[in-house]
Order: structure tokens, then C-alpha cells, then sequence
């Protein structure tokens, strides 16, 4: 493979900020080196980036970004470095990070579950739009960079959020809808577009969702994490100056076990964060058309058992509705209407914002 068709490559990856323009066009290509491992005909190839002396706000997608493009156009091997212009060699060391965008955000919290599909994501949002609704000034960072989902549930997909230089640094405006600011990896890569990230890179990139955000005055700011406790969880939470978490579960038993794990992430002694509470989702299934009858398809009064084992506080049982899925794949959270599911969210949203005062 030769550096010309490596540049090819590369032409693929364009910086959502600046005019969609792509990084050779932009200079941004400091320098390609190939090579080819004997043993076994690899392709290889290291490309490093340059940024300016202030630090792109978006480094880490388009790292993630570049590599990924590698990656497809058949480079076994890839590395992406990076450079600043105002130093003279590759920048070896993670990024720094301060949390001065943090400052006017009274309650920063996460929204976790021990395993995917038990509707975190669903739970995040529509307790955001449920907050805003009695009045609180509400954030939302989606922090699952493989499966950003905010976009879609929220009507924002397509749009991308503007860049603003404040007291000399870039920082990301989130997009605001339905009195919320929402902020994801997912308002900077394409729909279907594979983010191929290693943990740390991942991680950096998290972190800059959260804290290169001018997000101004808050009650709440809710960080949507990925389900799991994994290293991405760990950065996050000794990096984030997280008050806590609230919890999201199913009544199935397989999801009540996992919850069990995040809990003891949280309880950790490295970590010690308080959890605020357990949600139960899709506690039973009711009918539209018949709002006062329950089903308990996936078993009863699970939450309850695992909140009393664990020592917290149950702070709400979301019923499925079909609208709640509905209204996620039209981009109108649940939480603004009037049906059962909505009502359940701002039950949910008086207890927990009561509870953190």
C-alpha cells in the first residue's frame, strides 16, 4: 500500500466542525510512515495528526475516526498519533482535562445498569425531559460511545453542535430540545458508522462528551453510561466529578444479578460514589387502551426485592407501554405526553429530584 493511497483513505475522515471539509484537505495529516511485516505480509501503517496549540475539542473521535478508516481500507496494523504544532514531537501522554465547564452544574449523575437492554437509555432520557417539564435545568451526555442512542430518541439526528472559544478554549454548545441540552459521540459520526476504539481512546473521548461542554447553569446533568463496569466506567467515574448513580433494571431475574455488580462498582472503595436509587423498567406491561390493567410479563415485584437486598431506595416502576417505544423511534420521549409511561416518569423525576434537594 503507498502513502497516496493511504491519503485516500484518510479523505474519509471529515471533521464535523469545519464545514464537513476532510482532515488531508485541512492540513491535518502530519506525516504517514508504512511498512510491511515480513512474516506474514501485513500492511502497517502509522499516521500522526496535528492539532493547534488548543487542543480540538473532537481529537479523539477523529483519532477514533481515522483508524477506523484504516481499518477498512485493509490496513491490518494501524496507529494514529498525534502532535501539537506548538510542540516538536508526537504527544505521548493522555489528555489533560479540567472541569471548569462543570462548575455551574449543581448534580451531576449517572444513569447505569449492571447489563444492556433493560432500557437505560430510555430511562435517561425521559427523566431528563421529566425534570425539565417541573422546571429544572436538565443536561444529558450520552456517554455510550458504541451505542450512542440520544440522537435518535430525541429527534436530533442529522444535526451536529457548534464549536464556541470560551477564555481561550474550545468547547462543544450541545443541542437543546425540549428544555434540555443533549450532548453525543452520536451528533458526530454517521448513522451505521462503526466506532473501532480501544479503551482508552474511548475513554478520552467520553470525557471530552462531558467536559469540553459549555453546558452553563444546571440543576442536573445525567450521564447515560455504558452498561457494563468496565475500564471505560472507572475512567469516568475518577475523572467526573459524578455525585452518584441511579440504577436501571428489569424485574428478570438475569438483570436483578447484574445490577448486584454495578452496585459493587460504585461501592467500590477506589470509586465510593452513593446510589440514589433503583428504577424499575418495564415493570409490567399496560395495555394503551386499557390504562389501569398490569401484566407482570417479566415477573413481580423483582425491583423491589433487589432494592431491599441492596439497601436503597426503589424510586420508580416505568410500566411498558407500547408508546414508550413508539415515541423513542419518533424522537419524542414518552415523558412529554399524558399516557401512563409519562405519568410514571414524572413521579419518578419529583422523587429523585427531591431526594438530591
Amino acid at each position: 500500500m503507498t502513502e497516496k493511497e493511504i491519503l485516500d483513505l484518510l479523505r474519509q475522515v471529515r471533521h464535523p466542525a469545519r464545514g464537513d471539509r476532510d482532515i488531508v484537505e485541512l492540513g491535518m495529516v502530519h506525516s504517514v510512515v508504512l511498512s510491511t511485516e515480513a512474516d506474514n505480509n501485513k500492511a502497517a501503517a502509522v499516521v500522526t495528526l496535528s492539532f493547534p496549540k488548543h487542543r480540538d475539542p473532537l481529537a479523539e473521535y477523529l483519532i477514533g475516526a481515522t483508524r477506523a478508516a484504516l481499518i477498512r481500507g485493509g490496513v491490518s496494523e494501524p496507529k494514529v498519533e498525534t502532535v501539537v504544532l506548538a510542540d516538536t514531537a508526537p504527544k505521548k501522554k493522555g489528555m489533560e482535562f479540567d472541569t471548569e465547564g462543570l462548575r455551574n452544574v449543581r448534580h451531576i449523575v449517572g444513569v447505569a445498569s449492571g447489563k444492556g437492554g433493560v432500557g437505560k437509555s430510555t430511562v435517561a432520557v425521559n427523566l431528563a425531559c421529566a425534570l425539565a417539564r417541573l422546571g429544572y435545568k436538565v443536561g444529558l451526555a450520552d456517554a455510550d460511545v458504541y451505542g450512542p442512542s440520544v440522537p435518535l430518541m430525541t429527534g436530533t439526528e442529522g444535526l451536529q453542535p457548534m464549536m464556541e472559544e470560551v477564555d481561550g478554549r474550545e468547547l462543544m454548545v450541545p443541542l437543546e430540545k425540549y428544555g434540555v441540552k443533549w450532548m453525543s459521540i452520536g451528533y458526530f459520526a454517521e448513522r451505521g458508522q462503526a466506532l473501532i476504539w480501544r479503551g482508552p481512546m474511548a475513554s478520552n473521548a467520553l470525557k471530552q462528551m462531558i467536559l469540553q461542554v459549555k453546558w452553563g447553569t444546571l440543576d442536573f446533568l445525567l450521564v447515560d453510561m455504558p452498561p457494563g463496569t468496565g475500564d471505560i466506567h472507572i475512567s469516568l467515574l475518577q475523572e467526573v466529578p459524578m455525585e452518584g448513580a441511579l440504577l436501571v433494571t428489569t424485574p428478570q431475574e438475569v438483570a436483578l444479578a447484574d445490577v448486584e455488580k454495578g452496585a459493587a462498582m460504585f461501592r467500590n472503595k477506589n470509586i465510593d460514589r452513593p446510589i440514589f436509587g433503583l428504577v424499575e423498567n418495564m415493570a409490567w406491561f399496560t395495555p394503551a387502551e386499557h390504562p389501569d390493567e398490569k401484566y407482570f410479563i417479566f415477573g413481580h415485584d423483582g425491583g423491589s426485592r433487589m432494592a431491599d437486598r441492596l439497601g436503597i431506595e426503589l424510586l420508580g416502576r416505568i410500566p411498558l407501554v407500547q408508546s414508550i417505544c413508539e415515541s423513542g423511534d419518533a424522537g419524542e420521549p414518552a415523558a412529554l405526553g399524558t399516557r401512563p409511561d409519562a405519568a410514571a416518569f414524572l413521579e419518578l423525576a419529583g422523587i429523585f429530584a427531591n431526594k438530591l434537594g
